[in-house]
């Protein structure tokens, strides 16, 4: 039977419409046996396994089979761009039973569907340092997500940066695995009071352009006690779902790697949820991807829906495989359908004005005060109260600009620019602004003004998600594809659509000429120059940092960010970010990065971390940012051992105004003739001026120990372990203290229980 793209799109919209109105859980059904098994659930008279177990009894081998693949039909795929941000896309819906199946909504900086509340980008969120703060804005995702009729949220992306040049930068936690770890965690935790959380992209996926072929080799270290632990870490708090990703792994696709999404993910972990494909080129092989442990192919009828039926009635697909999955996938739904309050929420809580509040604290928490140096008697942030002329220059500062424009991609109902928020913030000053195209008028403007800030730096034509790239084979959409009229269609419109949609890996971490250019015009007319960045990770300061007295890290800072900004500017709300990873003074201090590579080798050099092994002094280091006040800490005493422990630090605010710090504890092998510094906890802290605390600082111990590939098992990692608190990563290790304990980990003598190592 022949069908028509148009018409079936079209139906694919009605149809999720009339779901989205009904419901996310139900379908507003009275009764049917799916609902029958929630309530049942929920009351304690059956298990989650159990009621899975009865829905699938009355299953047909078919409805069986479509739990397996997503609903819609192939034909839907150039479609997908313009129905993402309509609909949820469904996977196993069965109405004969009234199950409503997995409902997806993409949504890392909020809901992609319809007008929602755009957060600031992950990166952004991460440079918070505040896991708590992340919960929430979790608790706002899930709830939106529901609203809008999905019950699936693809939020939780916890890849590392490896490097700065990778275009989803903006989309993970920066490059540390312990605050990966817990920021992606209080992320997890907050989605799922509403919705079914999914973690993405398990695994080593960290660069662009060739995200669908190149193929990575790492050594059993750096995949377990780097790449991998931040993943666990979502999983233990609870990960309903986990993404592959399209990349291979040790010669292996992702979709096919049964050693990750069993052996580990699985056996190791103990994980009971269900994985997805990363969309619909995610999945290369329909049976071999089901043995391995990829339970539902994403969002379209393509590869198991025309091999599927065959290899079951063959037998080359065993029974038992197809059911474990359909029962991961039941289970996990009714499950979380039966713990979460049944009311749908109504459409007020989209883009509600808790959210905007939220929206806006979050943009503050996340600027990142890099310098702040005085321009006669005072630091020239905040600025001055007595100000009444100010030159905001620079092709960023009228826009709102909020991140990449692939699958993340948020539309909010409204937008704040920096000019903006600076407007509304300071109505009775002047304030005159260009773009900086022309530079003659930029100085003359800069030169008029008592303090000029210009604001450069990234937009979704620099970097982001790579939407049509090269390295697809669209013959995965069926025989007819492979060659002939629809073959050059698809690709037509791949070739239109890139005209479009830019991103991808970045070139260069250096601003853009004209933007550079422009900072040494204006600092040249007017030495009272603040630099606002925009972008979702390291940008290179080297060739105009030092004539610059304030600079600002913003981000793609969301709905509120102009709002936000001009807070932190004029002195109302406290810079409360620090850098979720390195800003070097070179590229050469970075891990080399091909975008175009097809094999790459991660290993456990990167970031600060490579700097710091290399013997090379940053820019400014990981976890670095200031404040409007001067804030000290030491640390009393600390307690850890291989199942994590605690340390307390003192705090003091000895400023005159209120401000925070992020109190951060590292851990070194000092007897390395050049230690690095591995973050193990940190807290978030604020104080009234004049006051000082005790704070306890959770830690992590999994820095310090390593795994035996044999066993399975953690033990202490060999060498003279001492810890510091700091509020960076630490260029001394002078004042730290001997990482002394008792029951697995070394201390100075290099004893571990109590056995030499």
């Amino acid at each position: 039977m022949k069908t028509n793209a148009g018409v079936s799109v079209w139906r694919l919209v009605r149809a999720a419409r009339t779901r989205e109105l009904d419901s996310t859980d139900t379908m507003q059904a009275e009764s049917s046996p799916y609902v029958d098994a929630v309530r049942a659930v929920r009351v304690g008279e059956l298990t989650a396994d159990e009621a899975a177990n009865q829905l699938i009894t009355m299953m047909t081998d078919s409805e069986i089979l479509g739990l397996l693949d997503g609903d819609s039909p192939r034909l839907v795929l150039p479609f997908i761009p313009i129905l993402l941000d309509r609909v949820p896309f469904v996977a196993g819906a069965v109405s004969r039973l009234g199950i409503p199946g997995i409902r997806f909504s993409d949504g890392g900086r909020g809901v992609v569907i319809g007008a929602s509340t755009a957060f600031p980008v992950t990166i952004a969120r991460a440079a918070t340092w505040d896991p708590s703060l992340e919960e929430r804005v979790g608790v706002a995702i899930g709830l939106e997500t529901r609203a809008r009729g999905a019950n699936y949220s693809a939020s939780v992306c916890v890849n590392l940066l490896r490097h700065p040049a990778w275009g989803r930068a903006q989309e993970c936690y920066g490059e540390d695995p312990v605050l990966t770890a817990r920021m992606g965690s209080a992320l997890t935790q907050g989605v799922r009071v509403n919705t079914m959380a999914c973690v993405k992209h398990f695994a080593l996926n960290s660069m662009e352009n060739e995200r669908f072929e190149v193929d990575v080799a790492v050594d059993e270290h750096s995949l377990h006690e780097v790449y991998l632990p931040h993943f666990k870490a979502v999983v233990d708090a609870g990960a309903d779902s986990v993404m592959s990703s399209y990349n291979r792994v040790r010669g292996e696709y992702m979709d096919v790697n049964r050693a990750l999404l069993t052996d580990v993910l699985r056996h190791e972990w103990g994980f009971s949820g269900f994985v997805t494909s990363d969309w619909v080129f995610g999945t290369h092989d329909a049976v071999v991807s089901l043995e391995a442990g990829m339970d539902v192919e994403m969002p379209l009828r393509l590869l198991r829906a025309r091999a599927l039926p065959a290899a079951l009635h063959h037998g080359d697909l065993a029974r038992s495989t197809m059911l474990q999955s359909a029962r991961r996938i039941l289970r996990t739904c009714v499950q979380h359908a039966a713990t979460r309050e049944p009311a749908v929420p109504t459409r007020a809580v989209i883009a509600s004005p808790a959210h905007r509040a939220l929206a806006h604290e979050v943009a503050t928490e996340s600027i990142v005060l890099l310098k702040n140096e005085a321009v006669g008697a005072a630091p020239l942030l905040p600025l001055a109260p007595a100000t009444r002329h100010l030159a905001v220059i620079g092709r960023l500062a009228a826009q709102a600009n909020l991140g990449d424009h692939g699958s993340s991609r948020v539309r909010p109902p409204s937008t704040v620019s920096p000019l903006q928020g600076l407007r509304e913030a300071l109505p009775g000053v002047r304030i005159t602004t260009t773009n900086g195209r022309d530079e003659r008028r930029a100085a003359s403007l800069a030169a008029a003004a008592e303090t000029a800030i210009v604001v450069v730096g990234l937009d979704q034509h620099d970097e982001g998600e790579s939407v049509v790239t090269g390295g697809v084979d669209v013959g995965v959409l069926g025989r007819e594809f492979r060659s002939g009229p629809l073959r050059r269609l698809l690709i037509g419109l791949a070739h239109l659509a890139s005209r479009f949609v830019r991103g991808g890996d970045r070139s260069s971490l250096n601003l853009r000429p004209s933007d550079e250019r422009l900072i040494h015009v204006v600092v040249t007319a007017n030495p009272r120059t603040v630099v606002v960045l925009v972008s979702g990770s390291a940008i290179l300061t080297e060739t105009w940092r030092d004539r610059v007295p304030a600079l600002l890290f913003a981000w793609y800072g969301g709905m509120e960010g102009g709002r936000a900004l001009a807070s932190v500017l004029t002195g109302s709300e406290e810079p409360g970010g620090r850098l979720p990873f390195v800003l070097p003074t070179d590229t050469a201090h970075l891990p080399f990065f091909d975008s175009t590579a097809k094999s790459v080798v991660y290993d456990n050099q990167w970031g600060q971390r490579r700097l710091d092994g290399q013997g090379h002094r940053p820019a400014y280091p990981f976890g670095f940012g200031l404040g409007y006040t001067n804030i000290e800490h030491r640390l009393i005493d600390h307690t850890l051992d291989d199942s994590g422990g605690n340390a307390n630090v003192h705090v003091a605010n000895n400023g005159n105004r209120k401000g925070s710090t992020v109190v951060q504890v590292y851990a070194a092998d000092v007897s390395l003739r050049r230690p690095v510094a591995q973050l193990l906890g940190f807290r978030k802290v604020t104080l009234e001026p004049g006051a000082e605390t005790t704070v306890r600082v959770d830690l992590d111990a999994g820095p310090t120990l390593q795994r035996d590939s044999t066993t399975r098992r953690w033990s202490a990692r060999s060498g003279e372990w001492a810890l510091q608190a700091s509020q960076h990563s630490p260029d001394s290790w002078e004042n730290a203290v001997s990482l002394r304990c008792t029951e697995g980990l070394i201390d100075q003598e290099g004893i571990s229980d109590g056995k030499p190592v």
